[in-house]
């Protein structure tokens, strides 16, 4: 064939592929005004306090405060061309997402807007979220947060000098390309790690999250900010303290409590091995179980609130990272605005004591050792 007839054919085919739009906006989208859920349902559900926050999982004073943090954030400029999304519209969609962890098409669809959009909208205001409420609802603590913390767990929990309780958690994603088994979990599923650190009182204290789910607990906190600053000292931790009527055992360091798949350091304590072991050893897993069941209480009450954590997330990991921050400072942001929330009853922590996970390495050095000793001798005493 001729140059210049194989240049015409490629030519003719390209234009064919560019097609035209047939239309611009969709005549179900065009019609948002009128029957998106947004200007419709929500409009009503405003009247019932009760329907509103299921819908939401905020009231509508706790939306409405949320809305004015996050406007200069996510306000978009209306065009010649068409009408911006409104803030309030914008936010409703993402909550709803986070709530639900229905697919962007579903949202789509009964918001009427584009499912593209939907997914910009989540990515965005997730983030929007976390920038907005992080230093208000999650600062990093000070050295007074961290006594406040502890007189706290010794009150409720019957565990002193205690300062957090750590676990991972790991939330589902789909497969992203090109990563191989980065992100494939020993439970066989692809996920990342949300690591927290919670207080006595059901409130995240710090996180981190975005880490490979085939890393280990132990492993997670080796990697991320939270664990090496615990390794080299520089949380402004209180100093080492006497506990009440045990002046023999002189001052011990405060510490966070974690289970098997942590290691064991001077500031943080997991349990002694083996399922039922003997004595003062059972006395000092028992304590430790019960305040450890804080994080895990957090979790399920996180898990319960955003829908999102029973599914598979169809996101990057990069935006499930943003929704996962952003449900963490909103949960902070309920209790802070909620503060008769009703708070769980202690446990006897028996049922961990049974539900032995995962051990991790566990290369402690004596002197780790020496304080579980002496805390295992306090709480049998």
């Amino acid at each position: 064939m001729d140059p210049k007839d194989i240049a015409l054919v490629a030519l003719y085919l390209r234009r064919r592929r560019r097609r035209r739009r047939s239309i611009w906006v969709h005549p179900t989208v065009q019609r948002r005004y009128d029957h998106g859920e947004y200007h419709r349902l929500v409009s009503e559900l405003r009247l019932d306090e009760v329907r509103f926050q299921q819908y939401f999982r905020l009231n509508r004073t706790e939306f409405d405060e949320l809305l004015l943090k996050v406007v200069p954030l996510i306000t978009k400029t209306d065009t010649s061309f068409r009408s911006a999304i409104s803030p309030g519209e914008r936010l409703a969609i993402c909550l709803r997402y986070l709530a639900t962890g229905d697919s962007f098409r579903t949202i789509a669809f009964s918001y009427r807007v584009g499912h593209s959009t939907v997914a910009g909208i989540v990515s965005e205001v997730s983030r929007a979220i976390w920038d907005c409420l992080v230093a208000e609802v999650m600062p990093v603590p000070t050295k007074d947060d961290w006594r406040e913390i502890a007189a706290e767990f010794s009150q409720r929990w019957q565990f002193p000098n205690c300062v957090g309780s750590i676990d991972g958690k790991r939330v589902q994603i789909q497969a992203p390309n090109n990563t191989g088994s980065q992100f494939f979990n020993y439970k066989g599923t692809f996920s990342i790690v949300l690591l927290a650190v919670v207080d006595a009182k059901y409130c995240f204290r710090l996180i981190d999250v975005g880490n490979y789910g085939r890393a280990s607990d132990g492993g997670t906190l080796a990697n991320s900010a939270f664990g090496r600053a615990l390794q080299d000292g520089t949380l402004s931790l209180p100093a080492d303290f006497v506990l009440p009527a045990a002046e023999d055992l002189g001052p011990l360091p405060h510490v966070f409590v974690a289970d098997e798949a942590f290691p064991l350091r001077r500031n943080l304590m997991r349990p002694f091995p083996g399922i039922h072991p003997p004595g003062r050893k059972r006395t000092f897993n028992y304590r430790l179980s019960r305040a450890r069941l804080v994080v895990e209480d957090t979790f399920g009450i996180l898990a319960a609130q955003w829908r999102m954590y029973h599914r598979v997330l169809g996101v990057s990991p990069d935006n499930a990272e943003a929704c996962v921050k952003a449900t963490c400072v909103l949960h902070n942001f309920i209790r802070r605005m909620r503060p008769t929330l009703p708070q769980s009853e202690p446990q006897d922590g028996t049922s961990a004591l049974n539900n032995i996970r995962r051990a991790g390495s566990n290369n402690a050095t004596q002197e780790a050792i020496q304080v579980r000793e002496k805390f295992a001798t306090y709480f049998s005493a």
